[in-house]
């Protein structure tokens, strides 16, 4: 019964919570912890070990932030190229 009722209620939380309209703040902590779960499963698909499970999740959770936050501005960074030290240039626009 358990396996049944928790993905119901999972289910029905993200429902109630799409039909609700999210703060910056709420976006970004939405896209911290899909970043970081992302990350994790990923890491646990690859049986990393330990250290690369951790940097796999936190590198998903700074992912996730950022996609957040170009969702919230609508503006993408676009690579133009490379200066002369082989730095990356980037151009923002809309997406």
């Amino acid at each position: 019964m358990k396996t049944f009722v928790a993905p119901l209620l999972l289910t029905a939380a993200v429902a109630t919570a799409a039909c609700q309209p999210l703060s910056p703040q709420d976006r970004s902590n939405l896209g911290l912890l899909g970043g970081a779960g992302a990350g994790l499963l990923t890491a646990s698909a690859f049986d990393a070990n330990p250290a690369w499970t951790v940097a796999a999740t936190v590198a998903g959770a700074a992912i996730g932030t950022q996609v957040a936050r170009n969702t919230q501005t609508g503006q993408c960074a676009y690579l133009q190229g490379y200066d002369n030290r082989g730095q990356p240039l980037y151009q923002v626009a809309p997406c």
